[in-house]
């Protein structure tokens, strides 16, 4: 029953999109090219580079080291391994969807545990500090400096606070590994020449900024049905409802629809990211077992404890 479900609404979805897609084609050409832009503009110069001298890194055995100086505090803090605290410095400097991405590869190559994973998942893919200062806060105004350090706790400080509060309560998380699978996955290592590492992460990154690439344009030609919706019902196309469902399929598009007129709705929209952010994070961990509904779960609770901190920093301070 099931399966016959999701095969009727797929079938209906696809079929309304193309009959979309083909009746208005001037404007399927404008969301289409959309996406394109942000993506060639936004992400491939900031995601592209990191893609592969993260992937370099992992494949020559380098995050160790690279985490050294941080361990001593988050790795006693979160009760992870180094390469975990490595997870963690690329997942809140690089953002989304490199925090996912790690990850994934981390697991994949047994440096990590399934359970630290899961963890590190759950807190570590977010929106970037690039993204956020440059792009974000400059389109919803909201540049105040007296103001900033407690946007930017909003961001990046509450998911570093919920991360701790999983870690001690085990909150949606798997079960413990035995001692034995722990020490396998933590001990195991892969040997391969520097140039072999170097291709598989440029094969690796172009197919994963391809891949990227491709969520974006899909994501932004769903705003047809919004589209469609505000001429059937006579609704002006500039309306915060046409804004907000933009950001609901791709955050970026629809935030610089937004503009100005409802900041602390933008907030609250960041955690989660949208239907293209959550597709491209299914893309960063598609190989490995880790749970997307688990993943969903934890930025449904994260996006709850951000309203609540933003509603009484909105009441009380600013």
């Amino acid at each position: 029953m099931k399966s016959l479900f999701k095969k009727v609404f797929l079938t209906l979805l696809f079929l309304s999109l193309f009959a979309l897609i083909l009746s208005r084609p001037q404007v399927s050409l404008l969301y289409a090219a959309t996406g394109l832009k942000l993506w060639f503009d936004r992400m491939v110069p900031t995601l592209f580079p990191f893609m592969i001298l993260s992937t370099l890194t992992i494949r020559q055995n380098l995050t160790e080291a690279f985490a050294d100086f941080l361990y001593p505090i988050f790795g006693k803090l979160y009760r992870i391994s180094k390469n975990g605290v490595y997870c963690l410095m690329l997942g809140f400097l690089c953002g989304f969807p490199m925090g996912a991405r790690t990850i994934g590869e981390m697991y994949g190559q047994k440096k990590i545990s399934r359970r630290e994973a899961a963890f590190l998942l759950a807190f570590c893919n977010n929106i970037g500090p690039v993204y956020y200062i440059s792009f974000f806060l400059p389109v919803t105004g909201l540049t105040s400096l007296s103001d900033m350090p407690f946007l930017l706790f909003g961001m990046y400080g509450i998911p570093l606070l919920y991360g701790l509060l999983i870690r001690y309560t085990g909150l949606f998380l798997p079960k413990k590994e035995t001692d034995a699978d722990t020490l396998i996955n933590f001990h195991k290592k892969n040997h391969e020449s520097f140039q072999d590492s170097l291709d598989h992460a440029m094969e690796s990154a172009i197919a994963g900024i391809t891949t990227l690439g491709g969520y974006m344009i899909l994501c932004n030609l769903l705003n047809l049905y919004p589209y469609i919706f505000c001429e059937l019902f006579s609704i002006e196309q500039n309306t915060f409802f046409m804004a907000f469902s933009n950001c609901l399929f791709e955050i970026t598009g629809g935030l610089s629809l937004m503009g100005q007129t409802a900041p602390f709705c933008s907030l609250l929209l960041l955690p989660i990211g949208g239907l293209s952010c959550l597709a491209q994070t299914k893309s960063m961990i598609k190989n490995t077992d880790l749970s997307m509904i688990t993943y969903l779960l934890h930025k449904v609770v994260q996006t709850l404890l951000t309203a609540g901190y933003y509603f009484l920093l909105r009441f009380f301070l600013l």
